[in-house]
């Protein structure tokens, strides 16, 4: 399964992206969330992959944070609910809004997003509830911070860990780390140190 790509932006054509990576393209779909916050066409970038493989193919989705990623895996797991479902509801809300409307239990929120009824607003709400990542950290914090989480992540995953183990670790770090520490320390954790 893929977990990360880092390659160069080929194309951007909302919401399929072309990321070449070492001359082979793969075409990944990114909630707007996540295209908003790209760089330039030709710059490099690095996304954090959900890898579906189904009887008609296999999907490639990208997310620039951890927290997308895992509120998109959250909304997957709820019945009918589909990746063209769960990338509306990231393009239509940021994963602190989302995570807002399920606290309080606002299906307002959510029946503004183009293909989600009142009935489907009121079930992502009750079954999402205490399974989204919590925000609320300041913005430029958070960005270091989701850069280094990302840098660990994606090196757990390399070493073979389950991306359920890999996030579990992560999640019980301090802030603050840097990448190499925060490996070792995510290491030790996982008892393979």
């Amino acid at each position: 399964m893929i977990g990360r790509l880092s390659g160069r932006l080929a194309e951007k054509n909302p919401p399929r992206l072309l990321i070449d990576v070492g001359g082979v393209g793969y075409e990944v779909d990114v909630p707007m969330s996540t295209f908003y916050n790209l760089p330039l066409q030709g710059e490099a970038v690095t996304l954090l992959i959900h890898h579906a493989v189904r009887e008609d193919g296999q999907f490639l989705y990208g997310f620039l944070t951890a927290d997308e990623r895992v509120a998109f895996q959250q909304l997957l797991r709820i019945s009918s609910v589909g990746a063209r479902t769960a990338l509306a509801v990231l393009s239509g809300l940021s994963v602190a809004d989302l995570n807002a409307a399920v606290a309080r239990q606002e299906s307002g929120w959510l029946t503004k997003i183009p293909g989600i009824g009142k009935k489907t607003a009121e079930r992502l709400l009750l079954e999402l509830k205490g399974k989204l990542p919590q925000a609320g950290t300041p913005a430029g914090v958070a960005a270091q911070a989701d850069t280094v989480g990302d840098e660990i992540l994606g090196a757990l995953l390399a070493l073979g860990y389950s991306e359920k183990e890999a996030l579990a670790a992560v999640r019980t770090l301090p802030p603050g780390l840097s990448t190499s520490d925060g490996i070792r320390q995510a290491l030790k954790l996982l008892g393979k140190f």
